[in-house]
Protein backbone atom coordinates (compact mmCIF):
# COMPACT_ATOMS: atom_id res chain seq x y z
CA UNK A 1 0.00 0.00 0.00
CA UNK A 2 1.45 3.48 -0.97
CA UNK A 3 1.31 6.73 0.19
CA UNK A 4 1.20 5.48 3.89
CA UNK A 5 3.15 5.66 6.89
CA UNK A 6 3.20 3.78 10.42
CA UNK A 7 4.45 5.41 13.47
CA UNK A 8 4.26 2.99 16.46
CA UNK A 9 4.81 5.05 20.12
CA UNK A 10 7.25 3.62 22.43
CA UNK A 11 8.41 6.38 24.30
CA UNK A 12 6.79 6.04 27.60
CA UNK A 13 8.32 5.05 31.12
CA UNK A 14 5.28 2.48 31.72
CA UNK A 15 4.76 4.54 35.15
CA UNK A 16 1.44 3.34 35.97
CA UNK A 17 2.60 -0.43 35.17
CA UNK A 18 4.16 -0.77 38.09
CA UNK A 19 6.41 -3.60 37.62
CA UNK A 20 10.23 -2.32 36.82
CA UNK A 21 10.12 -3.87 33.64
CA UNK A 22 8.90 -1.77 30.95
CA UNK A 23 5.98 -3.38 29.14
CA UNK A 24 7.48 -2.29 25.82
CA UNK A 25 10.12 -4.61 26.88
CA UNK A 26 7.95 -7.50 27.92
CA UNK A 27 9.33 -10.65 25.85
CA UNK A 28 6.52 -12.43 23.52
CA UNK A 29 9.43 -15.37 22.69
CA UNK A 30 12.40 -13.85 22.20
CA UNK A 31 11.07 -10.63 20.67
CA UNK A 32 10.71 -7.45 22.84
CA UNK A 33 6.83 -6.28 22.47
CA UNK A 34 7.38 -3.13 20.59
CA UNK A 35 9.62 -5.40 17.86
CA UNK A 36 6.77 -7.92 17.42
CA UNK A 37 4.00 -5.16 17.07
CA UNK A 38 6.24 -3.62 14.50
CA UNK A 39 6.81 -7.01 12.67
CA UNK A 40 3.20 -7.37 12.53
CA UNK A 41 2.12 -4.49 11.07
CA UNK A 42 5.34 -4.80 8.37
CA UNK A 43 3.96 -8.73 7.29
CA UNK A 44 0.84 -6.50 5.71
CA UNK A 45 2.61 -5.14 3.14
CA UNK A 46 0.64 -2.06 3.88
CA UNK A 47 3.04 0.76 4.54
CA UNK A 48 5.86 2.53 3.10
CA UNK A 49 8.06 3.09 5.70
CA UNK A 50 7.71 1.95 9.76
CA UNK A 51 8.86 4.84 12.48
CA UNK A 52 8.60 3.76 16.10
CA UNK A 53 9.13 6.42 18.78
CA UNK A 54 11.92 5.57 21.67
CA UNK A 55 12.90 7.34 25.23
CA UNK A 56 16.65 8.59 25.09
CA UNK A 57 17.12 5.62 27.53
CA UNK A 58 16.39 2.65 24.89
CA UNK A 59 17.03 3.67 21.61
CA UNK A 60 21.02 2.71 21.32
CA UNK A 61 19.85 -0.94 22.28
CA UNK A 62 16.74 -0.75 20.28
CA UNK A 63 18.95 0.05 17.46
CA UNK A 64 20.55 -3.76 17.81
CA UNK A 65 16.69 -4.89 16.99
CA UNK A 66 16.30 -3.90 14.15
CA UNK A 67 16.45 -1.62 10.90
CA UNK A 68 12.94 0.31 11.48
CA UNK A 69 13.55 4.18 11.91
CA UNK A 70 13.86 4.96 15.39
CA UNK A 71 12.89 8.39 16.63
CA UNK A 72 13.98 9.70 20.12
CA UNK A 73 10.07 10.64 21.31
CA UNK A 74 9.93 13.34 23.74
CA UNK A 75 7.94 14.05 27.37
CA UNK A 76 4.36 13.05 26.04
CA UNK A 77 2.43 11.58 23.52
CA UNK A 78 2.09 14.43 21.25
CA UNK A 79 5.55 15.69 21.53
CA UNK A 80 6.96 11.91 20.09
CA UNK A 81 4.40 12.46 17.65
CA UNK A 82 5.71 15.81 16.36
CA UNK A 83 8.97 14.09 15.94
CA UNK A 84 8.15 10.79 14.71
CA UNK A 85 5.59 13.20 11.43
CA UNK A 86 9.25 15.38 10.57
CA UNK A 87 10.30 11.83 9.00
CA UNK A 88 6.80 11.34 7.13
CA UNK A 89 6.24 12.25 3.38
CA UNK A 90 3.53 10.08 2.48
CA UNK A 91 0.23 11.47 2.16
CA UNK A 92 -1.53 9.65 4.88
CA UNK A 93 -0.19 8.19 8.35
CA UNK A 94 -1.20 5.67 10.89
CA UNK A 95 -0.71 5.66 14.47
CA UNK A 96 -0.81 3.38 16.99
CA UNK A 97 0.59 2.69 20.56
CA UNK A 98 2.58 -0.24 21.01
CA UNK A 99 0.42 -1.06 24.15
CA UNK A 100 -1.96 -2.02 21.66
CA UNK A 101 -0.30 -5.66 20.40
CA UNK A 102 -3.24 -7.52 19.50
CA UNK A 103 -4.57 -5.24 16.53
CA UNK A 104 -6.04 -7.39 13.84
CA UNK A 105 -5.76 -7.59 9.37
CA UNK A 106 -9.51 -6.84 9.59
CA UNK A 107 -9.41 -3.99 11.00
CA UNK A 108 -6.41 -2.68 9.19
CA UNK A 109 -8.10 -3.29 5.79
CA UNK A 110 -11.77 -1.33 7.38
CA UNK A 111 -9.54 1.24 8.26
CA UNK A 112 -7.19 1.66 4.88
CA UNK A 113 -10.54 1.01 3.11
CA UNK A 114 -11.93 4.24 4.33
CA UNK A 115 -8.75 6.13 3.64
CA UNK A 116 -9.63 9.84 2.51
CA UNK A 117 -13.06 9.91 3.43
CA UNK A 118 -12.13 12.01 6.30
CA UNK A 119 -9.44 14.10 7.92
CA UNK A 120 -9.06 11.12 10.59
CA UNK A 121 -10.40 7.92 10.44
CA UNK A 122 -11.25 6.73 14.14
CA UNK A 123 -11.99 2.83 15.63
CA UNK A 124 -14.26 2.95 18.83
CA UNK A 125 -16.20 0.37 20.90
CA UNK A 126 -19.84 1.02 22.02
CA UNK A 127 -20.48 1.18 25.90
CA UNK A 128 -22.97 -1.14 27.31
CA UNK A 129 -22.95 -0.37 30.45
CA UNK A 130 -24.68 2.37 32.58
CA UNK A 131 -22.99 5.94 31.99
CA UNK A 132 -23.04 8.60 34.70
CA UNK A 133 -21.23 11.89 34.62
CA UNK A 134 -21.26 14.51 36.96
CA UNK A 135 -24.00 12.12 38.61
CA UNK A 136 -26.12 12.52 35.95
CA UNK A 137 -26.99 9.09 33.70
CA UNK A 138 -26.07 10.05 30.07
CA UNK A 139 -27.25 8.31 26.58
CA UNK A 140 -24.89 5.68 26.52
CA UNK A 141 -25.34 5.34 22.85
CA UNK A 142 -23.48 9.23 22.35
CA UNK A 143 -20.49 7.54 24.16
CA UNK A 144 -17.62 6.29 22.21
CA UNK A 145 -14.22 4.10 23.91
CA UNK A 146 -11.95 5.31 21.16
CA UNK A 147 -9.14 3.24 19.95
CA UNK A 148 -5.72 3.48 17.83
CA UNK A 149 -4.68 2.90 15.44
CA UNK A 150 -5.62 6.17 13.68
CA UNK A 151 -5.47 7.05 10.05
CA UNK A 152 -4.93 10.33 9.74
CA UNK A 153 -4.37 13.00 6.79
CA UNK A 154 -0.91 13.72 7.56
CA UNK A 155 -1.00 17.58 6.62
CA UNK A 156 -4.22 17.74 8.54
CA UNK A 157 -2.23 16.21 11.58
CA UNK A 158 0.54 18.14 11.33
CA UNK A 159 -1.64 21.01 11.53
CA UNK A 160 -3.38 19.94 14.50
CA UNK A 161 -0.30 19.16 16.49
CA UNK A 162 0.57 22.79 16.50
CA UNK A 163 -2.02 23.69 18.81
CA UNK A 164 -0.62 24.61 22.55
CA UNK A 165 -3.58 21.98 23.95
CA UNK A 166 -2.26 18.48 24.73
CA UNK A 167 -4.56 16.03 23.34
CA UNK A 168 -4.45 12.26 23.79
CA UNK A 169 -5.52 11.23 21.02
CA UNK A 170 -4.79 12.63 16.71
CA UNK A 171 -8.53 12.69 15.91
CA UNK A 172 -9.14 15.11 19.20
CA UNK A 173 -6.26 17.65 18.19
CA UNK A 174 -8.03 17.03 14.39
CA UNK A 175 -11.34 18.48 15.50
CA UNK A 176 -10.00 20.59 17.76
CA UNK A 177 -8.66 22.45 14.77
CA UNK A 178 -11.49 22.43 12.57
CA UNK A 179 -10.78 19.14 11.10
CA UNK A 180 -13.19 16.21 10.04
CA UNK A 181 -13.03 12.55 11.07
CA UNK A 182 -15.14 9.56 10.94
CA UNK A 183 -15.70 6.96 13.70
CA UNK A 184 -15.39 2.93 12.57
CA UNK A 185 -16.41 0.12 14.56
CA UNK A 186 -13.15 -1.47 16.53
CA UNK A 187 -12.55 -4.56 17.67
CA UNK A 188 -12.34 -5.77 21.15
CA UNK A 189 -8.87 -7.27 20.92
CA UNK A 190 -7.57 -3.80 20.19
CA UNK A 191 -7.30 -3.19 24.00
CA UNK A 192 -4.17 -1.10 25.16
CA UNK A 193 -1.69 -2.36 28.10
CA UNK A 194 -1.67 0.08 31.03
CA UNK A 195 -1.76 -2.26 34.30
CA UNK A 196 -0.58 -5.35 34.64
CA UNK A 197 -3.90 -7.12 34.53
CA UNK A 198 -4.68 -6.20 31.02
CA UNK A 199 -1.81 -8.76 30.17
CA UNK A 200 -3.95 -11.39 30.57
CA UNK A 201 -6.98 -10.26 28.76
CA UNK A 202 -4.65 -10.70 25.40
CA UNK A 203 -4.61 -13.59 23.46
CA UNK A 204 -2.07 -12.93 20.68
CA UNK A 205 0.83 -12.84 22.91
CA UNK A 206 3.20 -16.02 23.60
CA UNK A 207 4.88 -16.69 26.89
CA UNK A 208 8.58 -15.22 26.64
CA UNK A 209 11.00 -17.86 25.58
CA UNK A 210 12.98 -19.88 28.68
CA UNK A 211 16.19 -19.44 26.56
CA UNK A 212 19.27 -19.30 28.54
CA UNK A 213 21.73 -15.78 28.10
CA UNK A 214 24.79 -15.91 28.62
CA UNK A 215 27.59 -13.39 28.63
CA UNK A 216 31.72 -13.05 29.66
CA UNK A 217 33.27 -10.22 30.73
CA UNK A 218 37.17 -9.34 30.98
CA UNK A 219 39.04 -6.92 32.47
CA UNK A 220 42.35 -6.25 33.62
CA UNK A 221 44.24 -2.90 35.85
CA UNK A 222 47.54 -2.15 36.83
CA UNK A 223 48.57 -1.50 40.77
CA UNK A 224 48.74 1.92 41.75
CA UNK A 225 50.84 2.40 44.59
CA UNK A 226 48.85 5.95 45.63
CA UNK A 227 44.98 4.12 44.92
CA UNK A 228 43.19 2.03 47.90
CA UNK A 229 42.07 -1.22 46.62
CA UNK A 230 38.01 -2.13 45.74
CA UNK A 231 37.52 -5.68 44.47
CA UNK A 232 34.51 -7.21 44.18
CA UNK A 233 32.63 -4.00 45.96
CA UNK A 234 35.05 -4.66 49.23
CA UNK A 235 37.52 -2.55 50.18
CA UNK A 236 40.94 -4.86 50.20
CA UNK A 237 43.37 -4.30 52.82
CA UNK A 238 46.72 -2.99 50.83
CA UNK A 239 48.96 -0.09 50.77
CA UNK A 240 48.00 -0.31 46.90
CA UNK A 241 45.50 0.10 44.53
CA UNK A 242 44.49 -0.26 40.40
CA UNK A 243 45.70 2.51 38.27
CA UNK A 244 41.72 3.51 36.44
CA UNK A 245 39.40 6.07 35.98
CA UNK A 246 36.62 5.06 38.08
CA UNK A 247 37.64 3.24 41.66
CA UNK A 248 39.35 0.63 39.39
CA UNK A 249 36.95 -2.49 40.69
CA UNK A 250 38.30 -4.57 38.27
CA UNK A 251 35.80 -7.56 39.29
CA UNK A 252 33.38 -5.30 38.72
CA UNK A 253 33.95 -3.67 35.61
CA UNK A 254 34.34 -7.64 34.26
CA UNK A 255 30.97 -8.26 35.67
CA UNK A 256 29.29 -5.44 34.12
CA UNK A 257 31.22 -6.55 30.75
CA UNK A 258 29.32 -10.17 31.30
CA UNK A 259 25.78 -8.68 31.99
CA UNK A 260 25.82 -6.48 28.84
CA UNK A 261 27.11 -8.98 27.11
CA UNK A 262 24.68 -11.99 27.62
CA UNK A 263 21.83 -9.13 27.25
CA UNK A 264 23.29 -7.85 23.68
CA UNK A 265 24.02 -4.36 25.27
CA UNK A 266 27.61 -3.92 24.17
CA UNK A 267 30.35 -3.14 26.95
CA UNK A 268 31.17 -0.85 29.95
CA UNK A 269 32.96 1.56 27.50
CA UNK A 270 29.58 2.48 25.83
CA UNK A 271 27.89 2.88 28.89
CA UNK A 272 30.64 4.64 31.08
CA UNK A 273 33.11 5.75 29.05
CA UNK A 274 36.21 6.57 30.94
CA UNK A 275 36.23 10.06 28.45
CA UNK A 276 33.27 11.07 30.69
CA UNK A 277 34.31 12.83 33.67
CA UNK A 278 30.64 12.01 35.66
CA UNK A 279 32.44 8.54 36.75
CA UNK A 280 36.08 9.79 37.24
CA UNK A 281 36.95 8.14 40.77
CA UNK A 282 33.27 6.66 40.69
CA UNK A 283 32.42 4.10 42.82
CA UNK A 284 32.07 0.91 40.71
CA UNK A 285 29.43 -0.59 42.84
CA UNK A 286 27.12 2.21 41.59
CA UNK A 287 28.28 0.97 37.92
CA UNK A 288 26.86 -2.31 38.90
CA UNK A 289 23.55 -1.20 40.07
CA UNK A 290 22.35 1.14 36.85
CA UNK A 291 23.33 -1.81 34.86
CA UNK A 292 21.35 -4.36 37.40
CA UNK A 293 18.14 -1.57 36.93
CA UNK A 294 18.82 -1.36 33.45
CA UNK A 295 18.49 -5.00 33.04
CA UNK A 296 15.06 -5.42 34.37
CA UNK A 297 13.51 -2.14 32.67
CA UNK A 298 14.56 -4.24 29.45
CA UNK A 299 12.73 -7.50 30.54
CA UNK A 300 16.10 -9.54 31.95
CA UNK A 301 16.45 -11.39 35.23
CA UNK A 302 19.73 -12.20 36.38
CA UNK A 303 20.16 -16.37 36.79
CA UNK A 304 23.59 -16.74 38.03
CA UNK A 305 27.40 -14.85 37.83
CA UNK A 306 30.71 -16.87 38.35
CA UNK A 307 33.85 -14.59 38.66
CA UNK A 308 37.68 -15.59 38.44
CA UNK A 309 39.94 -13.09 39.77
CA UNK A 310 43.51 -13.85 38.37
CA UNK A 311 46.29 -12.08 41.12
CA UNK A 312 49.30 -13.23 42.72
CA UNK A 313 49.01 -10.89 44.66
CA UNK A 314 46.72 -9.86 46.88
CA UNK A 315 45.30 -13.01 48.34
CA UNK A 316 41.66 -12.45 48.67
CA UNK A 317 40.28 -15.88 50.30
CA UNK A 318 39.03 -14.28 53.27
CA UNK A 319 37.59 -11.47 51.35
CA UNK A 320 35.38 -13.75 49.27
CA UNK A 321 32.11 -14.11 51.45
CA UNK A 322 31.94 -10.65 52.21
CA UNK A 323 32.12 -10.26 48.18
CA UNK A 324 29.06 -12.37 47.58
CA UNK A 325 27.16 -10.95 50.42
CA UNK A 326 27.62 -7.49 48.22
CA UNK A 327 27.34 -8.31 44.91
CA UNK A 328 24.12 -10.60 45.69
CA UNK A 329 22.90 -7.76 47.53
CA UNK A 330 22.78 -5.55 44.52
CA UNK A 331 22.31 -8.38 41.85
CA UNK A 332 19.22 -9.28 43.82
CA UNK A 333 20.01 -13.11 43.55
CA UNK A 334 20.96 -15.33 46.31
CA UNK A 335 24.56 -15.85 47.63
CA UNK A 336 24.59 -19.42 46.50
CA UNK A 337 24.13 -18.25 43.01
CA UNK A 338 27.12 -15.31 43.20
CA UNK A 339 30.36 -17.54 42.79
CA UNK A 340 34.18 -15.88 43.63
CA UNK A 341 37.21 -18.02 42.17
CA UNK A 342 40.59 -17.09 42.93
CA UNK A 343 43.85 -18.63 41.30
CA UNK A 344 47.14 -17.03 39.96
CA UNK A 345 49.36 -17.55 36.93
CA UNK A 346 52.34 -19.08 38.99
CA UNK A 347 54.82 -16.21 38.83
CA UNK A 348 54.64 -16.18 35.08
CA UNK A 349 53.51 -12.96 33.39
CA UNK A 350 52.69 -9.16 34.02
CA UNK A 351 50.34 -10.85 37.04
CA UNK A 352 52.94 -13.05 38.16
CA UNK A 353 55.03 -10.16 38.39
CA UNK A 354 52.54 -8.72 40.49
CA UNK A 355 52.25 -5.65 38.63
CA UNK A 356 48.40 -6.21 38.07
CA UNK A 357 44.95 -8.24 38.10
CA UNK A 358 43.17 -9.53 35.65
CA UNK A 359 39.26 -10.69 36.34
CA UNK A 360 36.99 -13.05 33.94
CA UNK A 361 33.49 -12.85 34.55
CA UNK A 362 30.44 -15.08 33.14
CA UNK A 363 27.03 -14.07 33.66
CA UNK A 364 23.69 -16.07 32.90
CA UNK A 365 20.46 -13.76 32.07
CA UNK A 366 16.48 -15.09 31.65
CA UNK A 367 13.41 -13.01 29.94
CA UNK A 368 11.10 -11.96 32.85
CA UNK A 369 8.07 -14.28 33.38
CA UNK A 370 5.34 -11.63 32.58
CA UNK A 371 3.07 -14.89 32.86
CA UNK A 372 3.48 -15.74 36.28
CA UNK A 373 2.66 -12.65 37.74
Amino acid sequence: MSNLTLILLAAGSSMRFKLGVKKQWLRVGNQPLWQFVADKYKKTGFFEKIIITSSFDDIEFMKNHCEYILIEGGKSRQESLKNSLKKVDTKYVLVSDIARPCINNELLNTLISHMGNSDCIVPYLKVNDTIVYDNKTIDREKVKRVQTPQLSLTSALKSALEQSEEFTDESSAIIANGGTREFILGDKDADKITHLSDLKRLSCLDSPSTDTLSGTGFDVHAFDKNAQMFLGGVKIDTDYGFLAHSDGDVAIHALVDALLGASGMGDIGMMFPDSDNAYKEMDSKKLLQAVVTKLLNFGFVIINIDVTIVAQKPKIGKYKSKMRRVLSSILNIEQIRVNIKATTTENLGFIGRCEGISVIANANLKYYDWTKI
